[in-house]
């Protein structure tokens, strides 16, 4: 029944084109700071702490079950563009390259104001037991946890693409542009439980209206507050940031600060000592007495 959709061919490309990135930028990410360079950048952590082996396992198994859920959407949406039923157009010089432009720019304004709406209804009692309670284990989440979800998130989250194809004028590369910025962001920004933006950022007058890694590792600690995605716009409007959440960056920023700086200072105390101890640079070695 299945070939009557789409061919194996298709089948393939498309799961190399979810999959694959998937897992590139997670393994990356999760290998860099959570693994080979743990020590280094453990000031940069917002929870001081490790999350434990079996939560990371059941985000990856959360996350592989939800791959399958998105290349299944992926493939029926194809199989309707290539019968005339979506808004995607072959050429990029039918529209031009500043639509081409601004088609991604809207969908991503698109998929905040979905995302924030959506998550709101998640966290319904009755919904949220059922459905999203899931991603929420992921108390201090790691790369993994970015689609960590139940299978009936996973439809709800993956929904943005048909909303996007049939209402929307497309190129199939937007759409994958679209598709592949939505996914480092989840993982480097919303999920990645390192925070790197400089002091002030969610004060300043423009940046604001963006949100920082802790921003959403907050609402996975503090699940009523902080639903948005990209954009810190609706949460604003709807009063539904945490009433601590810029006092909270704050925090996690200058304590991110003062221990890199002792760790400088502790690094630097360490190369005089061992320059003391063994000689420093053409300079004769002088013994104890």
């Amino acid at each position: 029944m299945l070939h009557q959709f789409f061919s194996q061919e298709k089948a393939i490309e498309v799961l190399f084109l979810i999959a694959f990135p998937y897992l590139l930028f997670t393994a990356v990410a999760f290998c860099a700071f959570y693994l080979w360079q743990s020590r280094k950048y453990w000031y940069m952590k917002i929870q001081r702490y490790w999350p434990k082996k079996r939560h990371i396992a059941r985000e990856i198994m959360l996350s592989l079950l939800t791959m399958v859920i998105f290349i299944a959407v992926i493939l029926l949406i194809n199989w309707a563009g290539n019968r005339g039923y979506t808004r995607v157009y072959p050429k990029i010089s039918d529209k031009g390259y500043v639509y081409f432009v601004f088609s991604i720019i809207l969908m991503l304004v698109v998929q905040d104001t979905y995302f924030y709406w959506i998550h709101r209804f998640m966290h319904w009692k009755p919904v949220f037991k059922l459905v999203h309670k899931a991603h929420h284990l992921s108390t201090n989440p790691t790369p993994f946890a970015a689609y960590a979800f139940h299978p009936a998130e996973a439809l709800l989250q993956i929904a943005i693409i048909p909303i996007i194809a049939f209402t929307i004028p497309y190129h199939l590369f937007a759409i994958s542009t679209f598709s592949i910025c939505s996914l480092l962001v989840n993982i480097l920004v919303s999920h990645m439980g390192f925070e790197f933006l400089p002091k002030g950022f969610t004060s300043h007058k423009y940046f604001k209206w963006l949100n920082p890694s802790t921003h959403h590792n907050m609402h996975h600690s503090l699940p009523k507050c902080n639903y948005s995605l990209y954009l810190n716009i609706w949460d604003r409007l709807m009063k539904t940031n945490h009433p601590d959440y810029e006092e909270t960056f704050e925090r996690v920023v200058n304590e991110r600060d003062e221990a890199r700086l002792a760790k400088t200072k502790e690094t630097g105390i360490a190369k005089k000592n061992q320059q003391t101890k063994i000689g420093a640079p053409g300079m004769p070695y002088r013994a104890k007495l």
